[in-house]
């Protein structure tokens, strides 16, 4: 998931800005940069080096990469007085800003012993200290760009955040061990039956789609805000749960080619999937390794790992599709931003505690897929500079997630953010609803 860029032209968010005392950045910087170490703390030193597959980076890596940014997009050009504690580290932390440098490779992030581990941990408190430094008494002629910059920068390490969790789980997933990440995650309250898959009905019209960026910070793929026609369309109450895909598992849903998109079907030869992702048949029942190690599928929970390929495969199955990121948006825009994100300290997705008549779990749990390519909106201009490399340069080959996981800072989600990553994908949390037309 790579970082994306925030839209920096709203009045509101400048006026917004400039009335907020740096003290109260300084302890947001605070707040996250030290969230990122906490999520590290149950590692042993070997675990922040391997690199299971190119998609996973490091976690070394990902502490380093996170501090980069703050060093060369906000120390750099705004704190004279700073220096680097080595040089290097401005090619090997950067992740594909190629107006800035040459990136090193990311398949060879494993590679790199060196710097240590310890090392790393020191260039974030170098970095942390002269952050400390400039926000606490910014220039003036700088101090609002330092601060969109601070924003940015903050919300970009809450996605390394996310993906520090996956990764770690697809990192200890390869050990044949099973070693949990932790022993001590908060269990569900209860594994309350889903019920019944409901249809909630949604009229045609013109739907305004996108963020509106007199309302906060958004990332610039969000908008500009417009109107989209959408034809009256039905969405599910709540996702597809580990026990309705496992139905689709032994009707022989991984050998029924009709089921599947070309590519898709590829992949399933090629890769030999047979269920979702961590998926292994323990004494013929189904298990699943998660962060808190190998434990028996909860068939009630909405599954989670699998791609967009099974998604679509699934819906086809179903007799049903998946929503575009339109429905999925007009369907979320009236609803709270509550659910199990990474603050309910399952990390996994878990059963609805009770399930409303309306929509269910749209946020945290699973991000869900939808059936929209990642395009940009009408309007869309790629911002200018180095920066501008956050999202236009990846609208190619990409399907858009909504409404966040598990393990998404509560405070980093919205009903207009716009997740992506390529269709075979699938060591993200990433589950999906169905939809149909009315």
């Amino acid at each position: 998931m790579p970082p994306q860029a925030h839209q920096w032209e709203s009045p509101h968010q400048l006026e917004t800005l400039d009335t907020l005392h740096t003290k109260e950045w300084l302890r947001r910087y605070q707040r996250i940069r030290r969230a990122s170490e906490q999520l590290c703390e149950p590692l042993c030193t070997e675990d922040y080096v391997i690199q299971s597959m190119d998609d996973v980076s490091p976690p070394k890596w990902h502490l380093a990469h996170v501090t980069w940014f703050f060093e060369a997009f906000i120390l750099t050009p705004f704190q004279p007085r700073y220096r680097t504690l080595d040089p290097a580290y401005d090619f090997l932390f950067n992740s594909y800003y190629e107006t800035h440098g040459v990136p090193f490779p990311r398949p060879r992030r494993g590679t790199l012993s060196r710097p240590t581990v310890a090392n790393v941990y020191r260039f974030r408190a170098h970095v942390d200290a002269a952050m400390a430094e400039l926000l606490e008494s910014p220039p003036p002629e700088h101090a609002e760009e330092i601060l969109r910059r601070v924003e940015l920068g903050l919300h970009h390490e809450q996605q390394h955040q996310e993906l520090l969790l996956m990764d770690i789980k697809h990192i200890l997933a390869q050990n044949p061990l099973c070693p949990a990440y932790r022993d001590d995650l908060s269990p569900p309250v209860e594994e309350t039956p889903p019920g019944e898959l409901a249809w909630l009905d949604h009229a045609a019209g013109i739907r305004p789609v996108g963020h509106d960026l007199a309302s906060g910070f958004a990332y610039d793929n969000e908008g500009p805000p417009h109107r989209q026609f959408l034809e009256a369309f039905q969405l599910a109450n709540r996702p597809v749960t580990n026990g309705e895909f496992l139905a689709f598992i032994e009707d022989g849903g991984y050998t029924r080619p009709e089921l599947w998109l070309s590519d898709g079907w590829q992949q399933v030869g090629q890769a030999g999937w047979q269920a979702p992702l961590y998926w292994v048949k323990r004494d013929d029942d189904w298990h699943h390794f998660t962060l808190g190690g190998l434990r028996r599928v909860d068939l009630q929970a909405p599954v989670a790992h699998v791609s967009f390929f099974e998604a679509d495969a699934y819906a086809r199955w179903a007799g049903a599709r998946l929503p575009s990121e339109a429905e999925w948006e007009v369907a979320a825009r009236d609803v709270a931003v509550s659910g199990n994100f990474v603050e309910s300290d399952h990390l996994q997705p878990v059963a609805a505690a009770t399930l409303a008549p309306a929509s269910s779990q749209l946020f945290g749990d699973v991000w869900e897929w939808t059936g929209s390519a990642y395009r940009p909106y009408p309007g869309f201009r790629t911002l200018p500079g180095t920066l501008g490399e956050y999202n236009g340069k990846f609208m190619s080959g990409q399907m858009v997630l909504r409404g966040g996981c598990c393990a998404t800072p509560a405070d980093h989600v919205r009903p207009t953010y716009r997740n992506f990553f390529p269709p075979h994908a699938r060591w993200a949390f990433s589950g999906f609803r169905l939809a149909r037309e009315a």
